[in-house]
């Protein structure tokens, strides 16, 4: 937003110099940057798609499954995974239908309509996201402890003990373990979608003062 806190710093110490500036030209430059945001947004998230497409290749998670004897499940999991990559894509999909419609807006009232609609589905994209990672650790973990070999010996060692007391060491390794990941993620997200979001909102309330 530096050029425009210029131009309005400009306007206002000399309003005959910069009188031909119209809100018009004001509203051209909101268009441009909001219309670089979206396709910013469009960009990284492919990118992070490619990415984790990526590891997912180069993680042998069949192999892994073969190896703790879970082939039983895994037809559920990837099933779970094509339908986690479907929305996925939608979600994409329509960050490219927002980069469209921004681009060819040709009103401040539609393009404060756009923004609004853009942000609410870069923040619906971040919680499924989200969501995904938190079932994705429970997952995990329940996996680990049903299927995994190396495992009996904690679970003889809890059905033994009285008071649980492994059980409970365990429990709160696992939650902290995922807290941890998942503030990670978040922070992860934060950082990449939050700069463009709040760039957004910015540009939102720069309209917001040419549409009064």
């Amino acid at each position: 937003m530096e050029e425009l806190d210029l131009l309005k710093k400009a306007w206002q110490k000399d309003t005959h110099r910069f009188e031909q500036v119209s809100e018009n030209e004001i509203y051209k430059m909101l268009h441009k940057k909001s219309s670089s945001i979206v396709k910013w947004i469009l960009i990284i998230s492919v990118i992070e798609v490619l990415f984790w497409a990526a590891i997912s290749v180069l993680f042998d998670f069949d192999e892994y499954m073969k190896k703790i004897n879970a082939e039983d499940i895994l037809i559920y999991i990837k099933f779970i995974n094509y339908i986690n990559y479907g929305i996925i894509l939608w979600f994409i999909y329509k960050f490219y239908k927002n980069y469209i419609k921004i681009s060819t807006t040709v009103s401040t009232k539609q393009l404060m309509q756009d923004i609004l609609r853009t942000r609410k589905t870069v923040q619906n994209y971040v919680w499924y996201n989200l969501g995904m990672a938190i079932a994705s650790f429970i997952a995990g973990f329940v996996i680990y402890f049903c299927y995994n070999p190396q495992s009996e010996i904690l679970k003889n060692k809890i059905a033994h003990e009285s008071n649980h007391h492994t059980f409970f060491i365990i429990l709160g390794i696992i939650i902290l373990t995922s807290a941890l990941f998942i503030f990670l993620f978040w922070l992860f997200y934060r950082l990449l979608y939050g700069i463009l979001l709040r760039k957004l909102h910015t540009n939102y309330k720069e309209l917001k003062k040419i549409d009064l």
